[in-house]
């Protein structure tokens, strides 16, 4: 780990402390450039992985709808009462810079539209049709129950945990955390590799790494971080004394090392946070997932401060599950999304940490493209994106699958087949960010059945 030279802390430290005095009193934007300048001149070898979850299952066909005509009367002819209108989508036209064969064209959703622009940029990417797979799988293997398929398909509880772990409900490993394993030597604090924002997940345990949790202020204290109990310092000092204190007994002193841990861990941070106030980030919007993405930018900021050169981070929003009332509710949903991401990717450029900082989506499962009445039900494959700096962006990665029920790339409904894995989606990921060929098979137990000519997809550089 490179360290900050004297006159860059130094720098930092001046920079900080006059925005913390300033606060409103100096233009925002400025205030963050000046906090980036000192990122950007100190951060020589950093990566981070954001992994944002949509929990509930997405709806796929009104996330990323099909724009050529052929395709939107069949899209149209699936769900007419969900489908959107073709005139709306329009100004959403995605104009990839390799074009889709047979004509094929998508658009965003019209409150995609915050993300518009990071596409034209070059800086995002549509992944077509990823889902859960054991192996590559046909459908005629499929119905043939001729491979191994995931436990549980279409169940929540099961695909949430294949899709972040590789194994259903009850795994107690994810591969983000098992990236977390190979990298966490490179940085100071091994504890601040795999931080989650939204509370607790298997995708960042590692079988080393720990997951850690912070709230969208700062670091969780323990004890609240009080000097006192019960209006007493004696008291507080004893009980620290005792949960951190070393024992014979092995319980015991499992219990004080993990508690020193957190109360190390929470001071460390938030003394690096300090120089990051919340109030000079200004590019996010007001919800709980900006939040959880201020608090995600915040830290990077101070990653130097806290000797972090490789971090996986995890977000997440809830509320996909729309078997009711999808036209009312997904475009809010959708509105949520673009709009923290947007703001949370414009952070990055302006700390001057884009091109080392790669945000992807993920969800249980893609939904039903026929129409359950107002809503769709649970499915299997969807399109996600992927945005950053390094991200090889303006364009489509796998195959447009074939719109309607019962065709080569549906296994009933509209229900998608996969013809991406997501240890493949993975496998992309986790190569950018530094895990050899031969360590994949230690992250994504499944990519061994995969060509490996297959397992990186190309959108990152």
């Amino acid at each position: 780990m490179t360290p900050l030279t004297d006159q860059s802390r130094r720098a930092f430290l001046k920079r900080s402390a006059t925005l913390g005095l300033a606060g409103s009193a100096g233009p925002f934007v400025m205030n963050l450039a000046a906090i980036g300048e000192a990122a950007a001149a100190t951060s020589a070898d950093y990566k981070a992985l954001v992994c944002v979850f949509l929990y509930g299952g997405n709806d796929y066909a009104n996330t990323l709808p099909p724009y050529d005509q052929a395709s939107y009367n069949l899209y149209q002819t699936a769900r007419a009462n969900l489908a959107h209108g073709r005139d709306t989508l329009a100004a959403t036209l995605l104009d990839p810079a390799t074009a889709l064969p047979g004509g094929r064209q998508y658009a965003l959703a019209p409150t995609l539209a915050p993300l518009l622009p990071i596409w034209s940029a070059g800086r995002m990417a549509v992944v077509l049709n990823v889902g859960t797979l054991i192996q590559p799988t046909t459908k005629a293997q499929y119905q043939a129950n001729s491979v191994r398929l995931p436990p549980k398909l279409f169940s929540h509880n099961d695909q949430q945990s294949f899709w972040q772990a590789s194994n259903p409900e009850g795994a107690t490993s994810g591969w983000g955390g098992r990236i977390g394993d190979l990298l966490q030597s490179g940085n100071g604090a091994s504890t601040l590799t795999c931080i989650n924002a939204s509370g607790n997940a298997v995708f960042m345990t590692g079988r080393t790494a720990i997951q850690y949790s912070v709230g969208t202020t700062g670091p969780i204290a323990l004890l609240n971080n009080g000097a006192s109990l019960f209006g007493s310092t004696t008291a507080a000092q004893t009980l620290r004394a005792l949960m951190t204190g070393s024992s014979a007994n092995l319980f015991a002193s499992e219990h004080a090392t993990i508690s020193k841990r957190a109360l190390d861990t929470y001071a460390q941070v938030n003394g690096a946070l300090a120089g990051a106030p919340a109030a000079n980030f200004p590019l996010f919007p007001t919800s709980n997932l900006a939040d959880q993405l201020k608090i995600v930018a915040r830290l990077i900021s101070v990653s130097q401060e806290l000797g972090a050169r490789r971090q996986v981070f995890f977000v997440s929003i809830g509320g996909w599950d729309l078997h009711d009332n999808l036209v009312a509710q997904h475009p809010g949903l959708l509105g949520t999304v673009a709009a923290a991401v947007k703001g949370f990717y414009d952070t990055t450029v302006a700390l001057g940490v884009a091109d080392r900082v790669t945000t992807f989506t993920a969800s249980d499962f893609g939904r039903t493209l026929a129409s359950n009445d107002d809503g769709s039900d649970h499915g299997w494959g969807s399109m996600h994106f992927v945005l950053g700096g390094a991200v090889q962006g303006r364009r489509f990665y796998g195959a447009p699958p074939a719109i309607g029920n019962n065709t080569p790339d549906d296994v009933g409904q509209g229900r998608l087949l996969p013809s991406i894995s997501v240890d493949q989606y993975a496998a992309t990921l986790a190569s950018w960010f530094g895990v050899s060929a031969g360590q994949m098979a230690t992250v994504l137990p499944n990519i061994g059945n995969y060509n490996p000519s297959s397992w990186n997809l190309g959108f990152l550089g």
